[in-house]
């Protein structure tokens, strides 16, 4: 699969198992709190869901009804860092964290090798976002290859004539073209790569499928919103962001060229057009990439958020606790998921979700 998460197994080895954080007075309430990292794709959602599972919880275990308390204060169960998902990867595999969240998944053989299991939480998409005065969002039109070529350099300039002959109603103009890239390893980076590398054998070449890419040209940031924040600050550039994150930062956007030759607006309706047609019923642990989906109104880059955690329970480690939450947030965190921009599991994936958990961890008293 890809060399960087292939090395995870001798890296973990490398890392100390450490105390994870203390615990907070606030968490009196139940006494458990969860610790993880990863995916910056996942951490708005991740965010929401852990604040409304608080709330939730504090509300079924206290009588607060009459009590004038609006807004009660609420223990923080989660402690999430959103360092990217190859770093979280390495955390949970040596034992840091309770679960890693990431926009990758593994094959079986690797998860059996690090003694993890994984499955799917949530789903996205992945935008070509842009600052170029006079472009707004959704007007200009990109395919695969050119996309690819924009970020290897072979297209240089705005008003390339590969890029003209896509935009021919765009005023666009004679200025170089600076692209933002992910300089940490990122899920991002792989969906948006695995996508380029389907749709251009040059990329596939050049650069390859990978958390961290060989990058010659073009400025790195840190995260998702590093990546956001950047394109916002640069003029004439293009940058690849996560969707809730470029729609958070108001940036604009290009629609890509899916695999029906449709130019698709990033969007729920189409992430869930894409993620339709996923096999998850006969994939192994879950298995499966979104790139590139078939379906007239399937978005190209669509992406999965999925979540590693270790089959055994451990001292340091609570899969119990981290299950519930994630139960909870199967069971009634579909609207907030929705609200902002991702694509909430289906009922059917819900339940097979389920099933795996019993089967594969071992959660523990």
């Amino acid at each position: 699969m890809m060399r960087r998460f292939a090395l995870l197994g001798i890296a973990a080895a490398a890392f100390a198992v450490s105390s994870i954080v203390p615990a907070h007075a606030e968490q009196e309430i139940s006494g458990r709190e969860i610790t993880g990292a990863g995916s910056t794709f996942a951490y708005p959602i991740i965010s929401a869901w852990s604040r409304a599972y608080d709330r939730a919880r504090f509300e079924s275990e206290y009588d607060v009804g009459g009590s004038g308390l609006d807004s009660p204060p609420v223990g923080q169960t989660l402690t999430y860092e959103p360092v990217g998902s190859y770093a979280g990867m390495l955390r949970v595999s040596s034992g840091q964290v309770d679960f890693a969240a990431s926009d990758v998944p593994l094959k079986s053989e690797e998860l059996a090798k690090l003694g993890l299991g994984q499955f799917p939480l949530v789903m996205g998409g992945v935008v070509a976002a842009v600052n170029v005065e006079g472009i707004e969002a959704g007007q200009l039109r990109l395919t695969g290859p050119v996309l690819a070529d924009i970020f290897l350099g072979i297209v240089a300039k705005w008003n390339d004539p590969a890029i003209a002959a896509l935009n021919p109603d765009l005023a666009l103009p004679d200025a170089r073209i600076v692209t933002i890239h992910r300089s940490d390893g990122s899920g991002t980076t792989y969906n948006f790569a695995d996508y380029l590398a389907k749709v251009s054998p040059v990329w596939k070449e050049r650069m390859g499928v990978d958390t961290l890419l060989p990058w010659s040209l073009g400025a790195g940031a840190k995260g998702n919103d590093g990546v956001a924040q950047a394109v916002k600050q640069t003029d004439n550039s293009i940058g690849y962001v996560e969707y809730v994150q470029a729609t958070k930062a108001r940036l604009s956007y290009a629609l890509v060229q899916n695999s029906t030759g449709k130019f698709v607006r990033p969007e729920p309706a189409s992430f869930q057009a894409a993620a339709a047609t996923a096999d998850w019923a006969n994939t192994k642990d879950f298995y499966q990439m979104l790139s590139n989906a078939p379906g007239e109104t399937a978005y190209p880059i669509a992406a999965t958020v999925f979540v590693f955690m270790r089959k055994e329970a451990s001292l340091v480690q609570r899969p119990r606790a981290a299950l519930d939450l994630f139960q909870w947030a199967l069971d009634h965190g579909a609207k907030d998921a929705a609200g902002l921009g991702y694509v909430p599991l289906p009922e059917a994936l819900v339940k097979q979700v389920k099933d795996y958990w019993a089967r594969t961890f071992q959660t523990g008293a």
